[in-house]
């Protein structure tokens, strides 16, 4: 007894034209635009400016090989970036979703915001970082860090699409995997030291197209002192819940505090439990416990004589009917600031 449908697939093979040319099968895999990558590199450059546009990475791969005396600017989000044998080289990558790698290269000076950064074989590399977790060096000599400081129209979307949150930048926590006894293989940028002077606006015609700016208070990330000493013994935590406005209050609030003369320590962003919020609001937890539900909070360390009292005057007459954390009084603030960021490194992972 025959399968019905095997003969009716019979039937209809034998139906067609003998001339008529059968199409092969289209798949959805071969429809996709064929990526040419070299569109997607830079190798074997020598004293030249070049870049890639806002829109023209869109999230790939991208390598840099072999370049000297270049500046080299990628106004797009990227997956990962390795940078391989470059010398003397400005380089600017926009947020990458992965990690950035360094190897064998040496009198380098970089901006970009990345995942994760490594650096290995390296000397004398001058970098403005924002990276989601503990920047590690390997094997390399006279690395200089400083927090990124960058913006354009098109980067704070860049960093959505990468999947980068603006808040959480360890630039300064390095870990060096080759300490040499004695001496330091990593070291921090002046906190004065400015950006242009290290990492120079491009210069050519279709570049100078992307509106840069350098100034701190326009900059994506926000500034932080990250691991420079504090110039006072007094610190204020801020945790701000998530809601409509909370990345432009979080932003309100630090141009508050720094043009009254506080620093800005350092930003995470992060999601809490109802356990965590035990341990770091304590009697205060259960105002807060229904705002977590909302999404991650954002917290700040502000640094400064009076940080406290400033930044409860702050929030009291800017964000009145807003529910925010505020450090209590200098003596408590603390243990507020490290039991908040001692809960947020343990679930980053840092």
């Amino acid at each position: 007894m025959g399968c019905f449908f095997s003969k009716r697939r019979k039937a209809e093979k034998e139906s067609q034209p003998e001339d008529e040319e059968v199409q092969p099968k289209q798949y959805s895999w071969d429809q996709r635009e064929k990526v040419d990558l070299k569109d997607y590199m830079f190798s074997g450059l020598k004293d030249v400016t070049v870049g890639r546009l806002p829109g023209k990475v869109a999230g790939q791969q991208f390598l840099i090989q072999d370049c000297e005396n270049c500046n080299i600017y990628i106004f797009d989000h990227s997956a990962t970036v390795t940078i391989d044998d470059c010398t003397n080289c400005v380089i600017f990558l926009g947020p990458v979703k992965g990690s950035v790698f360094f190897r064998n290269c040496r009198d380098c000076k970089c901006a970009l915001a990345c995942q994760q950064f490594r650096v290995r074989d390296c000397r004398k590399l001058e970098v403005f970082l924002c990276c989601a977790t503990q920047p590690i060096i390997e094997s390399s000599t006279n690395i200089k860090f400083s927090c990124f400081q960058w913006y354009y129209p098109e980067l704070a979307f860049q960093f959505k699409d990468a999947g980068l949150s603006i808040f959480n930048n360890t630039w300064s926590s390095i870990h060096d995997f080759t300490p040499v006894s004695g001496e330091r293989n990593w070291s921090l940028l002046p906190e004065d030291a400015v950006v242009q002077d290290h990492v120079p606006l491009p210069t050519s015609e279709e570049l100078k197209a992307v509106r840069v700016s350098t100034e701190a208070s326009r900059s994506i990330v926000p500034v932080s002192r990250g691991q420079r000493q504090k110039s006072s013994d007094e610190s204020c935590l801020v945790v701000l819940f998530a809601g409509d406005y909370t990345i432009a209050n979080a932003r309100k609030l630090i141009d508050e505090m720094v043009a009254k003369g506080f620093f800005l320590v350092q930003t995470k962003e992060v999601s809490m439990k109802a356990e965590d919020a035990q341990r770091v609001f304590r009697e205060k937890a259960p105002d807060f416990l229904p705002l977590l539900n909302k999404g991650p909070v954002i917290a700040l360390e502000f640094n400064g004589d009076g940080a406290v009292e400033g930044c409860q005057l702050i929030v009291n007459e800017t964000f009145r009917g807003t529910k925010i954390f505020v450090s209590e009084s200098k003596e408590t603030a603390p243990g507020d600031v490290d039991s908040f960021y001692n809960f947020a490194d343990i679930q980053m992972g840092i």
